[in-house]
């Protein structure tokens, strides 16, 4: 009786997560580390309404387990679902599609839902990658060969080689100086160093800032950054442009429509790339995709889509695996787990009890999502062209700085202000928009040297 409680409860936490993590991936600006800290602050609440249960012999670290599988599978379902709004909103004209995601590219030829089955596909191989991968990794990271305490060592200089990756495969693709040369790439690097260093400034000066939310909710100081640095200009910059969106092709993707071997490699490289990001502190999916991409710098729209969809999930996937591996907490969501229950080391053959319940968390979320986003994907698809896209993105802009509001208040509106005008210098410049993410690799490097 209580094996098959447990396992209900297992599964009706999973699925609650993953309809958050739906709801989340689907409204641009609610990020999944909000809404952690949100459910960390109510889970005393949720273990009350759970205490019944313990009368058929259910444990209050089992409730706890279940309050975290249900994080756990809300950040997987949200790196899945992300794809749809990002695919559809915020999607500019052809004069400016040279600085923005392939997705959107294949947007503007008809072809949103086919990147949208791209993304899952790319997000449902990394996972089989990382299982396949997780004992090894286990002798890797831990030991014997304790991979982790090596890069400890020399993490400064992992994060300098990586910053050095970013703005040196920088190219400017201003048609005013062309595609090719060295004037395009030098132009690329100097305006990709000034954005990366003034967003690095920026975060420098934010994180001595404490923003309040007027409703009493948590207040990270990064929410607005983010969202004036990668969310907004996009959206600003589309609603000027007004682009003329064609109908989609509902054509479903099948082995014959893509080339499985470049899938392949693009899935591989993806994941190792998801994986490293997860190993080393202030490395988001984006910087990720810039080094998996450098690995195949050859690859289509296709293959850079699959490849940036493997990056996010094998990270959403595997920061749960490197919280027992190295006891850090490397996302918003682990910081949450580590707050309800102490994380035991994976130093043996045999692996936590705790890990084993949220790889099932993990697993079953991914399986389920997939379903869920093919199917919302293709909703949005076939009914888009019916919805009023300057009407649309109004609506995403106005509801990103309401929640700004709510969960920062007036002084996160000024954070979100700055930050935004940092966003729009690589749309401007086209350059890649992972270089705003010196707000968190500089103060990082600092604090290391």
């Amino acid at each position: 009786m209580t094996t098959l409680l447990d396992l209900l409860l297992i599964i009706t936490f999973c699925l609650l997560g993953v309809a958050i993590g739906l709801v989340t991936g689907l409204l641009p600006g609610l990020h999944v580390n909000n809404i952690a800290l949100i459910l960390l602050s109510l889970a005393g609440s949720i273990a009350a309404l759970c205490s019944p249960l313990q009368a058929y012999g259910l444990s209050s670290s089992f409730i706890l387990i279940l309050i975290c599988g249900l994080m756990v599978s809300l950040s997987l379902s949200h790196a899945i679902h992300q794809y749809i709004p990002s695919t559809f909103v915020g999607a500019p004209n052809e004069e400016t599609a040279l600085s923005i995601l392939p997705a959107h590219k294949l947007l503007l030829k008809g072809h949103g839902y086919k990147a949208i089955s791209l993304a899952v596909l790319g997000s449902i191989g990394a996972m089989l990658v990382c299982l396949l991968l997780l004992l090894p990794l286990r002798f890797i990271i831990g030991p014997p060969l304790s991979l982790y305490n090596t890069i400890q060592g020399v993490m400064v200089w992992i994060l300098l080689a990586v910053v050095a990756i970013m703005i040196g495969t920088e190219k400017c693709r201003i048609p005013e100086l062309g595609r090719e040369g060295k004037l395009p790439a030098a132009a690329g690097m100097l305006f990709a160093l000034f954005v990366f260093l003034l967003s690095g400034v920026f975060g420098l000066l934010i994180f001595n800032l404490t923003p309040r939310s007027p409703i009493g909710l948590p207040a990270p100081v990064l929410f607005p950054a983010f969202v004036g640095l990668f969310g907004l200009p996009t959206l600003l910059a589309s609603l000027a442009t007004k682009p003329d969106i064609p109908a989609q092709n509902l054509e479903p993707l099948t082995l014959n429509r893509i080339d499985t071997k470049a899938s392949a490699v693009s899935v591989v490289t993806g994941s190792f790339a998801g994986i490293f990001v997860s190993l080393i502190p202030g490395l988001t999916t984006a910087t990720g995709t810039v080094i998996a991409m450098n690995a195949r710098p050859r690859a289509s729209l296709e293959q850079t889509l699959v490849t940036l969809s493997a990056v996010s999930s094998s990270a959403s996937f595997f920061v749960v695996v490197v919280l027992f591996l190295t006891l850090r907490a490397r996302s918003g969501i682990t910081i949450a787990v580590t707050s309800l229950l102490p994380a035991e080391a994976w130093s043996s053959l045999i692996m936590p009890t705790t890990l084993m319940y949220l790889l099932m968390f993990l697993i079953l979320s991914g399986c389920v999502s997939y379903f869920t986003a093919m199917h919302t994907g293709r909703w949005f698809a076939k009914n888009f062209s019916r919805i009023p896209y300057t009407l649309l993105v109004t609506f995403t802009i106005l509801f990103i700085l309401a929640l700004v509001v709510l969960f920062t208040g007036v002084l996160g509106c000024l954070i979100v202000g700055v930050a935004t005008c940092i966003g729009f210098l690589p749309i401007t410049w086209s350059v890649r928009r992972s270089q705003c993410m010196g707000v968190l690799l500089l103060p990082i490097i600092l604090y290391f040297l």
